[in-house]
């Protein structure tokens, strides 16, 4: 359906994803085993976001990351029952059961691992001869050289593709609060030109997946033009008939004005992108939200100093109750107004794309109406 010879598949080891687009995961339950099988069978990657599963189905700690576990590779096979596409567990360092997690996507055929919030130093040593492929988040050539390095020196081997992760990203970012605030961390552009210097270095070649603030098909042009292979996408994905998350949560994107996309230090001390609300407001101000911590979910976590629980918070969020809670978004959150079939969605992001590669060697940008 949207065969072009002007877009080039994104191609990670002997796994090829048709359109070079791969579905942000995000947590907590909000692209799902739904949502990551309409984008696969649209001919990117889906991906289903591992945090959260679970943790409130049981009060016992050890119990809930058991059912968190199993939850996950039920949501794998059920995306891999509703599609013969590529998919992908996006998985936290930052979680107390991070190997456990790897190994059940491995166990069940996940298609990639993608990992972040955190350096994911040991994830080789979890996945076993499996064919899944590893991708890691960095936010820096720095830590992508890391990485690297760590991989070839204990586990002889190296990422199958990379996912760079720009400033304008939503969630939970690997940056300073203030070089977010007063914009001085590096552009993505610059990211993206450093870690494909690097990801250059090796035989084979690293993919490498730019990622933050990426919203049309001209976006996604630019960056395969500074030498990226692929996308990764989730705050577009979010207003889709098929995003699993509750539909207060959808229309908290399509409300939003660009003044309401904020940022918030979060408890496990990182800062945060969200859309601005009551509830936001009350934690900028220091008010705190009392709780018992059902699980120790998070391995950075203080539930003795944490002023709310984040896990918590975003299970209310993904269930609509935003009156005591908030919603990651990317920067570009606001330029949502619409909600559509991920088909549909795909179909304007590829046309968007193809028109922007054919016009490329003209001085006029490409218009999509």
């Amino acid at each position: 359906m949207y065969q072009d010879h002007h877009i080039p598949a994104l191609k990670i080891g002997n796994l090829e994803i048709r359109l070079p687009i791969i579905q942000g995961g995000m947590g907590v339950r909000v692209s799902g085993a739904g949502l990551a099988a309409a984008v696969a069978n649209a001919g990117c990657a889906g991906v289903i976001a591992s945090a959260g599963l679970g943790l409130f189905e049981d009060l016992r700690a050890s119990a809930s990351k058991r059912l968190g576990e199993e939850v996950l590779r039920s949501e794998i096979r059920k995306a891999k029952q509703l599609t013969d596409g590529v998919i992908g567990v996006n998985i936290m360092v930052a979680l107390s059961n991070y190997e456990q997690l790897v190994r059940v996507a491995v166990e069940e055929g996940a298609d990639m691992i993608v990992s972040g919030a955190g350096l994911p130093l040991a994830l080789p040593g979890y996945v076993g001869g499996g064919s899944t492929k590893l991708v890691p988040i960095v936010s820096s050539a720095r830590t992508f050289q890391i990485i690297c390095r760590r991989w070839q020196n204990h586990f002889h081997r190296l990422p199958d593709a990379v996912v760079v992760e720009g400033a304008r990203a939503g969630g939970h970012l690997g940056y300073a609060l203030e070089s977010l605030a007063d914009d001085s961390a590096p552009t993505l552009e610059q990211l993206v030109t450093e870690v494909v210097a690097v990801a250059n270095s090796f035989s084979p070649v690293i993919p490498v997946i730019a990622a933050g603030g990426i919203f049309d098909g001209q976006d996604i042009a630019h960056f395969l033009r500074s030498g990226a292979s692929g996308v990764q996408m989730a705050t577009r994905f979010v207003c889709t008939d098929e995003c699993d998350v509750h539909d207060n949560f959808k229309q908290a994107y399509l409300d939003a004005r660009p003044e309401d996309i904020t940022l918030i230090e979060s408890p496990v001390g990182l800062p945060g992108r969200v859309i601005n609300n009551a509830f936001v407001e009350s934690i900028k101000r220091g008010e705190t939200k009392p709780f018992l911590c059902k699980s120790q979910c998070l391995r950075g976590c203080d539930p003795r100093k944490a002023p709310y629980c984040i896990a918590e918070v975003l299970a209310k969020a993904a269930m609509g109750k935003l009156d005591e809670s908030f919603a990651f978004a990317g920067s570009n959150a606001y330029r949502c107004n619409e909600i559509i079939p991920v088909k549909a969605l795909v179909a304007k992001l590829i046309a968007e794309l193809a028109l922007a590669m054919v016009d490329e060697h003209t001085c006029t940008p490409a218009k999509v109406a």
